[in-house]
């Protein structure tokens, strides 16, 4: 059959007719199978969802117990028959519960990949590449530009600076969900073994990653009951919007810090007012992206939510077949 009858693009997300079910709607449908529990491809009012078991937990963290109708956990590399299709969920190394979903039908194999990374994470199970006729590629990085550096080595830069102000308090921006439980491991498994303060927003989701065996030490709210000096030399988390509010005015001189792969461009750091950027992304980089469209081994390329036309581009050079998929409502989130 052909690829495009197996899945293809509506309003509503990519569907899969013979299977009746979408994968990572942006509006509620019948059946959704998500990938992870980022909002922007993880959304309430399904009428059944079906998901790593992770992911269910934090959907139902983010959304309320009652986020979807029924819900199915899939456990990883365990085939699920819809209708004739069979799917199956394999690790995609993005944050916690992440998985790529591989859709197979009359011989064809699709395999959709969400978002993923390829960089070592402690945090969640590493990217596995699944051999496939169609892979569908995120493309957040997928420019040349973006090549990520080791992340022990950004960490090491934010360590190195605390103790040279150890009179300034250090406020990371770390998305809520992935980036931040990341940032904290980091920072242990580089040796630190000062408490962390983090912003409301994280403790949560922190909380559960402590639960699935994932250390973060020990983690202090973050919140001003003496004066500022309790903060001095502190390493504080936080969501990057709760830097732009009066919650980051409480902190000693703060340095203002964002982990993020859009911190390789001067540019936004600029106008973020980041005095440390670091670069840190939960998203592939243009070397990763390759490397494993090769490891695929897919003749052909769906490439969709990032800088589509130049992974597209590279493929045909690389006698590929590749098109972009133009779905509209995934942002970046986690990146």
């Amino acid at each position: 059959m052909r690829a495009s009858d197996l899945l293809h693009p509506r309003p509503e997300g990519l569907y899969c007719p013979p299977g009746d079910f979408f994968i990572d709607p942006v509006r509620p449908v019948d059946r959704a199978l998500i990938t992870h529990g980022h909002s922007d491809h993880a959304r309430s009012g399904h009428r059944s969802v079906l998901a790593t078991q992770q992911t269910l937990d934090i959907m139902a963290l983010r959304y309320g117990e009652d986020f979807a109708g029924t819900t199915q956990a899939a456990p990883l590399g365990e085939t699920i028959a819809l209708n004739d299709v069979s799917v199956s969920f394999h690790p995609a190394g993005h944050v916690l519960g992440s998985a790529q979903i591989s859709v197979e039908h009359q011989g064809t194999r699709i395999v959709a990949s969400g978002d993923y990374k390829r960089q070592k994470d402690a945090t969640c199970a590493p990217f596995e590449p699944i051999r496939c006729d169609v892979f569908i590629t995120e493309a957040t990085f997928g420019l040349p530009v973006f090549r990520h550096p080791p992340d022990t080595e950004e960490i090491a830069r934010l360590l190195k600076s605390a103790a040279q102000f150890p009179e300034r308090s250090h406020l990371v921006g770390a998305y809520a969900l992935g980036k931040a439980q990341r940032v904290m491991r980091l920072l242990r498994d580089a040796g630190y073994d000062r408490p962390l303060y983090i912003h409301g927003a994280l403790a949560r989701l922190s909380e559960y990653y402590q639960s699935q065996g994932i250390d973060l030490g020990v983690l202090e709210p973050a919140t001003v009951e003496g004066g500022k000096d309790d903060f001095a030399g502190a390493i504080v988390v936080g969501p990057p919007s709760a830097f732009a509010d009066r919650w980051a005015r409480r902190f000693p001189d703060p340095i203002s810090c964002f982990a993020s792969g859009w911190m390789r461009i001067r540019q936004r750091a600029k106008q973020g007012s980041v005095e440390l950027p670091l670069i840190i992304s939960d998203h592939a980089d243009w070397d990763e992206l390759t490397a494993t469209i090769k490891e695929t081994g897919a003749e052909e390329i769906w490439v969709t939510h990032g800088r589509e036309e130049a992974l597209v581009r590279w493929c045909e050079l690389e006698g590929i077949a590749a098109r972009p998929l133009h779905l509209v409502g995934y942002e970046d989130e986690g990146d």
